[in-house]
């Protein structure tokens, strides 16, 4: 925990991060910490009071603009007509002066409020006007919260459309021995086969190969599993009705300049998304989607045991 001259603690600490890109580390009481990138409104480390990382960052990230950050969260948004996952992670943001006010914001939780508008330069590729306004809180037990308020600020009175995904990429210790629960009877597009719809017929997801699926109408809480390290990570999410599930595997691996040849085994993106049906805005509207991320011994979550002995 840093603290100050004073000996208080600081919650919030501007600094430089790789190559002197500006950062934000986030800390709260026992010791767990998030780090904030302002280009991309990126985190890229999220850790519990034992600073264990629970968010996989490639040892191959690059760290220079314009190349995205491989790893943490990147923002997904504008997605659909535009390159794969749009312009906000290569953007970047500023410190918001003026945020609006949140509901979910007690004394004692350390955040950042970020925003990124339009510019003449993303006016080409994107002609809209809109503001983003990005809230990450790191809550009193460590969890992580992000909160994504985007507004339609046109003046010619159009609406505009998009897709969005907040890419979480968890680290996890073998992807062999985790699984997926929730999602499981549901729909989903698989994005390997030119997105066909399927049905989900497992119980629970679990991963032998290659996987890229967005799965449709989902629940607003899912549990992703680590047996090896006997740890559930919690998403829950408000306003993104769709997840998507991917792991490059090993061929993939190797093709992605910017991933380690064996990282795919200890990652798996889950993310919390919008891509079925795009979100429509007409000026003056604001589209809010959220996703809160806690990570938990396994046995609390599993649904094997009682909760309460499980403490």
């Amino acid at each position: 925990m840093s603290s100050s001259s004073s000996g208080e603690m600081v919650f919030v600490e501007h600094t430089k991060g790789v190559n002197g890109l500006p950062k934000v580390i986030l800390r709260e009481v026992r010791g767990c910490s998030a780090e904030v990138y302002l280009y991309g409104a990126q985190v890229t480390s999220w850790k519990n009071e034992h600073g264990e990382e629970l968010l996989f960052l490639s040892s191959k990230a690059i760290f220079k603009p314009p190349k995205a950050i491989r790893g943490g969260i990147p923002i997904c948004f504008p997605q659909g007509s535009l390159e794969q996952h749009g312009f906000a992670r290569n953007r970047h943001w500023m410190v918001d002066p003026d945020p609006p006010p949140f509901l979910t914001c007690s004394p004692n939780k350390a955040f950042i409020d970020l925003i990124l508008k339009h510019s003449e330069e993303d006016a080409k590729i994107w002609p809209h006007r809109y503001e983003f306004r990005l809230r990450v809180t790191l809550g009193p037990g460590g969890d992580l919260m992000m909160t994504s308020r985007i507004r339609n600020t046109n003046t010619d009175g159009k609406p505009f459309m998009f897709t969005f995904s907040y890419h979480t990429y968890f680290a996890v210790t073998d992807i062999s021995e985790v699984r997926v629960e929730g999602l499981e009877t549901l729909d989903y597009l698989d994005y390997l086969k030119n997105k066909e719809r399927f049905t989900e017929q497992g119980d629970a997801i679990t991963f032998e190969a290659e996987v890229d699926k967005a799965y449709l109408s989902t629940p607003t809480k899912i549990a992703i599993i680590d047996h090896e390290r006997k740890r559930t990570y919690e998403l829950r999410k408000d306003g993104l009705p769709d997840a998507v599930v991917w792991n490059p595997w090993d061929k993939k691996a190797k093709a992605i300049p910017d991933f380690g040849d064996n990282e795919y085994k200890h990652m798996l993106c889950v993310e919390a998304a919008c891509v079925e049906k795009p979100i429509t805005l007409k000026p003056g509207e604001e589209w809010r989607g959220r996703q809160e991320l806690s990570a938990v011994p396994s046995s609390y979550c599993s649904g094997q045991l009682d909760p309460q002995k499980a403490l």
